[in-house]
């Protein structure tokens, strides 16, 4: 019988505080736009910085596992499954997601799986500069560069490349520029976890709370935010019929 591996706890850590820290961002977003608490809970310098700033923890640590994955293919097609499932209650909810963060791992999963050889020939010294490079160069790229179409089809590429066109909303929205590259970089950093060649202590330490957290995550994140929307919309209720 093959001994199963050991998980790293230092990496389900990670993604459980990631998890913990969005499910709070959604909480305070259902409270201002529902409750109808002060927008500053939610839109301010420091919370919009930490949104992209955990997020994108949560996008490397899933190129990480990439690596210790035993099919990104099969793993990719199960994510995409589900995000589409998202969108269609999102959409119902009156709050559709069109492309949020699953829908960009499933994504990333599914390409890295059909593409990852390719991307195994770049120099592992190389890689992190040109990943950073192009994270940096999609990020000023979506953001100062409004490309648009006469053709449907190919308006619909460009909003999930990171060039939303006129009418598009998603409440969730991670495009594939820049943040793709933040998930390849997390494969070439996973080469090195899977490798051992860390700190032993990066692969002994016991780290307390958020590993159960990050071991369900894709649990947590596709309950949490319909289970969050019943709650504050119950209490929505509860405060106008006691006002």
């Amino acid at each position: 019988m093959k001994e199963k591996k050991k998980r790293i706890e230092i990496i389900d850590g990670l993604r459980g505080f990631a998890v913990v820290l969005m499910v709070i961002h959604h909480l305070l977003y259902d409270f201002v736009y529902i409750l109808g608490a002060p927008k500053w809970l939610f839109s301010n310098p420091v919370f919009n910085i930490l949104h992209y700033t955990f997020a994108g923890l949560f996008i490397f640590l899933s190129g990480v596992s990439s690596r210790l994955s035993r099919s990104n293919i099969r793993r990719g097609l199960i994510v995409i499954a589900l995000s589409a499932g998202i969108s269609a209650v999102t959409y119902f909810m009156d709050m559709p997601i069109w492309f949020g963060v699953l829908h960009l791992l499933g994504f990333s999963m599914l390409f890295f799986g059909l593409t990852g050889k390719l991307w195994d020939m770049i120099p592992k010294k190389a890689a992190p500069v040109l990943y950073i490079g192009f994270i940096a160069a999609g990020a000023l790229a979506a953001e100062r560069l409004s490309p648009g179409s006469d053709y449907v089809w190919l308006r619909g590429v460009l909003w999930v490349l990171g060039w939303s066109q006129p009418g598009f909303i998603s409440y969730d929205y991670f495009p594939l520029l820049p943040w793709l590259f933040v998930f390849l970089l997390g494969t070439w950093a996973g080469i090195y976890i899977k490798q051992r060649r860390l700190p032993e202590w990066f692969y002994e330490k016991k780290i307390p709370v958020f590993p159960p957290v990050g071991r369900k995550a894709l649990i947590i994140y596709i309950l949490h935010q319909p289970v969050l929307y019943g709650i504050v919309t119950g209490l929505s209720i509860l405060f106008k019929n006691t006002v």
